[in-house]
């Protein structure tokens, strides 16, 4: 995560091994660059402050809305207005990018066994 380094996204994902283990791979001001695999569905929950950034590299990623469901492919991505409640579902195995501000806490206010603490994402 040095400045002015080269990261490759796909060498990034290849080092992420559990599912919805989010890795920050690097910093733009207050924001974090993460990867991530998901597979499965997270948690119902929201950020209060922050929004965030879904962005699929690899797989399909739905993201549910209380009042819609979005659906991404490779390409594809969706920003999370703050205070919104989602909840991220890959039926198969799907790569992604997230970029969060760095306050941004893995499951919001929501503490669930799911929940990665960002001493984890940061790989200490």
């Amino acid at each position: 995560m040095l400045n002015g380094s080269v990261i490759g996204i796909a060498e990034a994902l290849e080092q992420v091994t559990e599912y919805w283990t989010p890795r920050i791979i690097g910093r733009v001001n207050d924001q974090y660059i993460k990867v991530a695999k998901l597979k499965g569905e997270l948690v119902w929950h929201d950020h209060v402050n922050e929004d965030e950034m879904f962005f699929v590299i690899y797989g399909k990623l739905t993201i549910q809305f209380e009042d819609r469901d979005v659906h991404l492919s490779p390409g594809q991505f969706c920003v999370v207005p703050k205070k919104t409640r989602h909840n991220p579902v890959a039926t198969e195995e799907c790569g992604i990018m997230l970029i969060e501000t760095v306050t941004t806490l893995h499951t919001g206010d929501l503490i669930v066994p799911q929940t990665v603490p960002l001493e984890r994402q940061l790989g200490t």
